[in-house]
């Protein structure tokens, strides 16, 4: 998937109670979190755009932020795969007409699950059809299953289709099963079940210049303190301004010298200049090592010159692919 570097203006997002667009009302959408946008998501947006295309309408997806599970458990961590930025990018690179925002707060919590088709789905957005999960639940107390969804949609007057989870090389996607993945370093696995390589954003921060005195200069990014990417040496791709570059990254704590807050250090092959201030578009391609302390800084120079070679025939491997 060729993901925009920006939502495109053609993409439409709607928020609360905004004034729905003729060319969106009547629209078939597809419902859910949407966490990763994997296979599986691409399978419901795929057929409420079949749909939607059929019917000469708009396909959308319905989705809520912050993610429910940040509402519902507000001190428990929260590995978001795709921010709600990169998420609207990722729902344009699928090819959607526009996208549907909630927010997740105590009113949307408290509705009940026939309010929320009467007044979102029917009086609001007047949609043509909607797609769901077979494990989708919505409304308050989770009472609103796919069954429900069915009756009220006969009632309604809109179609409704219930898909079957999805499954990729025998093995069930899920938003669950990409965090596991990471958080194991499997970022092969991950990116297969994703269907193109897990991504981070972020802005080059300054840090303690500790790899330019080691003779390997690095761009630092802060992620979401969240993150659950297990710590490690990285193949990554990096880019930004319009041009890609290969690169190493190591995330975590640099137990060689101060373990401290989780942070990323890219370094990019055969690039100088100064990242200070630009934001980067980062992609995971493999793993290469867990992050370790040596006996000696001179023993993690000799293991980072020989991470930079790995890091190099993954990513020729992968471009052969």
């Amino acid at each position: 998937m060729t993901v925009p570097p920006a939502i495109p203006a053609a993409f439409s997002v709607l928020r609360d109670g905004d004034p729905v667009p003729a060319h969106l009302a009547g629209g078939f959408a597809a419902i859910g979190n949407f966490d990763g946008v994997h296979r599986g998501h691409r399978a419901a947006i795929d057929l409420a755009i079949a749909r939607a295309r059929k019917a000469r309408s708009a396909a959308l997806a319905l989705t809520f932020e912050p993610h429910p599970r940040r509402f519902f458990l507000p001190d428990a961590p929260t590995f978001r795969l795709t921010p709600e930025p990169i998420k609207l990018r990722l729902f344009a690179a699928a090819g959607l007409d526009g996208a549907v925002v909630l927010r997740f707060n105590a009113a949307l919590a408290a509705r009940s699950a026939e309010d929320f088709v009467s007044e979102i789905l029917v009086g609001w957005l007047k949609v043509g059809g909607v797609v769901v999960g077979d494990n989708f639940h919505f409304g308050k107390g989770r009472l609103g299953t796919p069954g429900m969804l069915k009756e009220e949609g006969t009632r309604h007057g809109f179609r409704v289709d219930v898909l079957d989870r999805v499954a990729w090389r025998g093995k069930p996607v899920s938003s669950g099963a990409v965090r596991a993945a990471l958080g194991a370093g499997d970022v092969a696995e991950a990116n297969d079940l994703l269907g193109y390589a897990w991504f981070i954003e972020g802005e080059v921060i300054r840090g303690a210049a500790r790899g330019r005195e080691l003779g390997f200069p690095t761009a630092n990014i802060a992620l979401d303190p969240d993150c659950g990417l297990r710590h490690g040496i990285y193949a990554v791709r990096i880019t930004f301004e319009g041009a890609a570059h290969d690169g190493v990254a190591s995330f975590g704590r640099r137990p060689q010298f101060d373990n401290g807050a989780p942070l990323l250090e890219i370094m990019l092959f055969d690039f100088a200049g100064d990242l200070y201030g630009k934001v980067l578009n980062v992609e995971f391609v493999g793993f290469i090592r867990p992050e370790e302390k040596f006996a000696s800084v001179e023993a993690l120079k000799d293991r980072m010159t020989i991470d930079l070679k790995e890091a190099r025939a993954i990513l020729a491997r992968d471009r052969q692919k």
